[in-house]
């Protein structure tokens, strides 16, 4: 199957950079998502990040344009029919997921294949939600999608070689590195990542250290290029509530349990830089 057109679902922060990913590499766009006000503030990120790379000569300004050029803004789902994959990147709730990818199955050809960036929710079960589980599978990008080369690509009980294939060559084609992962609450990197991020509020809330100690004590003593706490922030700490609850509920294993100062946090509003504010202020 030659890609030509993605369609994208979600205009944030995984859609937009999943847009200008594939953009840059010279494809088609059609992004999508419920107000005009809400794509068009996705495109106006892409152009901001186009900007920068301009600045460290990444980039110039004529492929800029071109790459702009590329992404078509909608609030209808109707243009998504354009696309040969169509790549769901809401928010990670359930629910909403379902409602999405059983308009989209409806909608296109058959022939085309969708995609979840779902970083924690089971393939198999968002694939039996549509009547076409053979051309469903897991493309999940890593933030920010420009910057990060890993693609996990997830196969669901019944996904197609010819899919994975496809699917695969598409995150090649986009300058990425992906990896085959099988179905599983979280897949490989999320699986081993956000409990370590779980335990880091853990230790944050028995006051062990500050937020900064424990960053740096990771930094230094682990060799990572970010904190957890500071990576919570920059994930959305609802994003790792949600992924522990996913865990909890999936596994039934207590080791999952999200902590409960992750949890205060959330309910307040700390979600992390996209509200201002969680661990850090921003």
């Amino acid at each position: 199957m030659t890609i030509s057109t993605v369609g994208i679902i979600g205009a944030g922060t995984m859609g937009n950079g999943i847009a200008q990913a594939c953009a840059v590499s010279g494809i088609n766009v059609v992004m999508v998502d419920i107000s005009d006000a809400a794509v068009q503030k996705g495109l106006a990120t892409v152009a901001g990040s186009l900007d920068r790379l301009i600045k460290k000569d990444k980039m110039s300004a004529a492929d800029k344009d071109a790459a702009l050029a590329r992404i078509k803004t909608s609030t209808s789902y109707d243009d998504l029919k354009a696309a040969q994959i169509v790549i769901e990147a809401a928010t990670e709730n359930y629910e909403l997921k379902l409602k999405i990818l059983k308009q989209v199955d409806a909608l296109v050809a058959p022939e085309v294949i969708i995609a979840s960036n779902t970083s924690s929710i089971s393939i198999t079960k968002l694939a039996a939600a549509t009547s076409r589980a053979d051309k469903f599978i897991g493309m999940h990008f890593f933030n920010p999608v420009p910057m990060m080369a890993l693609v996990e690509i997830i196969r669901g009980l019944a996904t197609s070689d010819a899919t994975h294939d496809a699917v695969k060559q598409l995150a090649e084609r986009l300058g990425k590195s992906p990896i085959t992962v099988k179905n599983a609450p979280g897949f490989v990197v999320n699986r081993i990542l956000v409990p370590m991020i779980n335990e880091a509020f853990f230790v944050l809330a028995e006051g062990l250290a500050t937020p900064e100690d424990i960053d740096a004590g990771m930094k230094l003593g682990c060799n990572q290029p970010i904190g957890p706490l500071a990576l919570a922030d920059m994930i959305g700490l609802d994003v790792c509530l949600a992924v522990m609850d996913v865990y909890l509920t999936e596994f039934g294993d207590s080791k999952y349990r999200p902590c409960p100062l992750l949890k205060e946090y959330v309910a307040a509003g700390r979600l992390g830089r996209k509200t201002g504010r969680g661990v850090y202020t921003y």
